[in-house]
Formats: structure tokens, C-alpha cells, sequence
């Protein structure tokens, strides 16, 4: 007997036979759909728990009605929600807005229109938090174990600190005293400067973490997570040495997006936490995160002489006005100007010497000029006023009295003594 088969318009069989009903397919949930569509476009998975996130907040904002049902009116109301009752940051918002139209665009297709001003908000420029080098001195010092590796290894090449955990073991090269930095910030890749300082602890931590790596293979564990389909096309590859993290968990975990259960990375809230309270244990006072080793690294660059596009490369930014930001944090203010106040100094006067009593000089009075001492008002050129400027006339005038007498008697005593 030749096997039936169904047509795909209405599920009949060719022979006109009765038709077979076929089995109706589940209905999908949108997050799933969203979720999908998010890795068939290689986003991070960060940005795929933030979309998602957005997206719930505002089907919950309107009573958890269907996407499909609302539009620009509810996206708008959305926005303006967070901007007047949650007072959200300017990021924040346009973080919102992005999932809201990624929603709609990508996955619904529907259009938008135009959101009016009240949707994409400029955000205000921000000068980072820097820290002197006494002070990142201070700071990595409290750090202890593999956190202060990290924080070296950060505050020396200028990686971020999601860099930093991803590093695998073959991006260390240490012939030629550099480390690739695969897959960051855009998908670029760049090359950072190894610091001949951190040589001896890399390899010390490399050490530890090929012992964990081994203890791993025992247990029945060692894979690691490899991008895209490596792992398909190389099905070994994921237990191999060199494809392992440099800075390994403490302890295996279960993957969000596989449900694998393998060991990961170190957690990031593990070095935040020592960074912050490290930094309190120093008494700094400003906001330090992680990422201010990074900024540290960028403005301690700039004073020491070295090119603003070399620390755009280094930094791995696209414009070089993301790199300026530096100029404006580096020592004595933007660009390394004194301040015309520090230059200012009081004008100094040279003291002057004034006999108080001329007959004192004896006969040689009558030779010496006369000296009066400069008052402050006359030092500072001020008018004086008539009645005090008949009272040093009378003065004067005294003076020269006294004087001739002086003289005089002096003539006479001179004139007896002589007879």
C-alpha cells in the first residue's frame, strides 16, 4: 500500500478521502520570539537581558495589554512616565527607547512614526572620576589575590573589566609582551601593551588556573563556552587548554542560554565589590569603580607625554572626541594650564630707614637730606584732605625751626669755646 501524504493548503488526503485534521501549533510567547531574533543578529547577551527587560516594564506599565494593540501614544506615555515620576538618567531613557523601537521594528514590524522630543534625549557630557597615581598606588595595594591581578592588569593595559574576565589563555602573548583583546565593546578586536611588571603573576595565575582546569577534566567538567559554532565545527575544542579563561570561577555554574553546566569566568560583582571597598579603606573620597582604573590609565597617559591618538587606539574608540574627554581631567586643569591666580603675588616695598631724632647727628645734621617716611596713603596714591595737609605743612615748618635754632646755638657754643 503507497503511503498517504497531506497537502499543505488543507490537509486532504490526494485520493478524496475524508480530510485529516492536522494539530495546531503551539502559539509562541513574544519574549521568545524577541530572544530569537536578538541572537540571529549576534547581540551580547547583556543587551538581550536588557531588552527584555525594557519590554516587560512596559507591557506591565499598560496592564499587560498586547504590543501589538498600542503604538506611538503608549511608547511616548512610557518614556515620559520615566522621565517625570522615576527621574531615570538621560542613558537610561534612550536605553528604554532603543528596546521599545528594536520591539516594534524588528520583531512586530510595525512603524512607529515619529515619537516626538520627548523620545530620544541628548545626554549631557561627564568628566570621569580620576585617581593620582599615589592613589591607585593605595588602592591596588588593598586589593588582594586574583582581584589585585585584575586591577593591575586593568589599571596597566586600559581594559574594561568585561575584557579583563574574557580573557583566554592564547590571547596572553608573551614573547612579544602584548595581550589580543578579542570581541569587545562593537565586536573589535585590539592589542594592549603587557606590562613587564604583571609577567610573573600572569604566569603564576595561569598555573593556578590550569590545576583547577585539570581537577575539571576529573570531575567530568573542563569544557568552556567558544563563539559561534566552534564549538560544532571543532566538537573537542571547548575541553582544550588554551580556549580556557585565565581568571576561572570558583565554582561550575549552568548556562542561561545552553543550560550547559560549566565553569565560567569570575563573576564582575566580586571585583567591584573589592574595588569599592578598597577604596574606601584608603579614605578616597571620590566615586570609584572599576572602570576608573581605565580612565586613571587614559589621563596618566596624556601627562606623561604620550599621543592622543596612540591612547584612542590603545583605548579602542572610534572618535577621538570620546578620547578628548581626557584633556579636561589631566593635572593643573584642561591641558595642563596654571591657573593665573597661582601666578599672582603681592607687590613687595623696600623698607626705608628714617632717623626720629635729627639732633642726634650732631654737627653733621645740617648735611643730611631731609627724609620723611611714606605714609600708606601716600603709598597707595591717595589724596589727602586740606586740613590734614595743613597740619603736615605745620609740621614741616617746625621741623625747620627747630633746625636753625639748633644750628644756631651750635654756632655760638663753637664761637666762646674758640675766644
Amino acid at each position: 500500500m503507497k503511503p498517504q501524504y497531506l497537502t499543505i493548503e488543507t490537509g486532504a488526503v490526494p485520493n478524496d478521502r475524508a480530510p485529516v485534521a492536522l494539530p495546531e501549533r503551539p502559539t509562541r510567547r513574544l519574549s521568545d520570539i524577541v530572544r530569537e531574533q536578538l541572537r540571529m543578529e549576534h547581540y551580547a547577551y547583556r543587551t538581550e537581558r536588557t531588552y527584555l527587560m525594557w519590554m516587560k516594564r512596559f507591557v506591565y506599565f499598560h496592564d499587560r495589554r498586547d504590543p501589538r494593540e498600542m503604538g506611538a501614544a503608549e511608547v511616548r506615555e512610557f518614556l515620559g512616565y520615566l522621565a517625570d515620576q522615576r527621574n531615570v538618567a538621560a542613558a537610561t531613557q534612550n536605553q528604554a527607547l532603543c528596546a521599545l523601537v528594536y520591539l516594534y521594528h524588528r520583531v512586530l514590524e510595525i512603524d512607529l512614526g515619529d515619537l516626538g522630543e520627548v523620545a530620544w534625549v541628548k545626554r549631557p557630557p561627564r568628566l570621569p572620576d580620576v585617581l593620582t597615581a599615589s592613589e591607585v598606588y593605595d588602592v591596588l595595594g588593598k586589593l588582594t589575590g586574583v582581584q589585585q591581578v585584575i586591577g593591575r592588569l586593568m589599571y596597566g593595559t586600559g581594559m574594561r573589566l568585561a575584557e579583563a574576565l574574557r580573557l583566554r589563555v592564547k590571547d596572553i602573548d608573551f614573547e612579544r609582551n602584548q595581550i589580543l583583546i578579542r570581541d569587545s565593546k562593537g565586536g573589535k578586536d585590539r592589542v594592549a601593551v603587557l606590562p613587564m611588571m604583571l609577567v610573573e603573576e600572569l604566569r603564576a595565575q595561569l598555573v593556578r588556573a590550569k590545576a583547577l582546569h585539570e581537577q575539571d577534566l576529573k570531575d567530568g567538567y573542563g569544557s568552556v563556552e567558544l563563539p559561534y559554532a566552534l564549538a560544532k565545527k571543532y566538537p573537542r575544542l571547548p575541553w582544550s587548554w588554551h580556549w580556557q579563561y585565565v581568571f576561572p570561577s570558583v565554582k561550575v555554574s549552568q548556562c542561561p542560554r545552553t543550560g550547559v553546566v560549566r565553569r565560567h569566568h569570575l563573576y564582575p560583582n566580586i571585583m567591584q565589590r573589592a574595588m569599592r571597598e578598597a577604596a574606601r579603606a584608603c579614605g578616597i573620597t571620590k566615586h570609584v569603580k572599576t572602570h576608573t582604573l581605565r580612565h586613571s590609565f587614559a589621563t596618566h597617559l596624556l601627562e606623561g607625554g604620550t599621543d592622543i591618538r596612540t591612547i584612542q587606539d590603545m583605548l579602542g574608540h572610534d572618535d577621538l572626541n570620546t578620547t578628548m574627554i581626557y584633556t579636561h581631567v589631566v593635572k593643573n586643569g584642561p591641558y595642563g594650564v596654571t591657573s593665573p591666580l597661582d601666578r599672582l603675588t603681592p607687590p613687595v616695598t623696600a623698607p626705608v630707614d628714617v632717623p626720629r631724632d635729627m639732633s642726634a647727628q650732631g654737627d653733621f645734621a645740617t648735611d643730611a637730606p631731609e627724609i620723611e617716611a611714606p605714609s600708606v596713603a601716600a603709598a597707595e596714591g591717595v589724596r589727602l584732605g586740606p586740613a590734614r595737609a595743613f597740619s603736615r605743612r605745620l609740621a614741616r615748618w617746625w621741623r625747620g625751626m627747630v633746625k636753625t635754632t639748633v644750628v644756631a646755638v651750635t654756632a655760638v657754643i663753637s664761637a666762646g669755646r674758640m675766644e
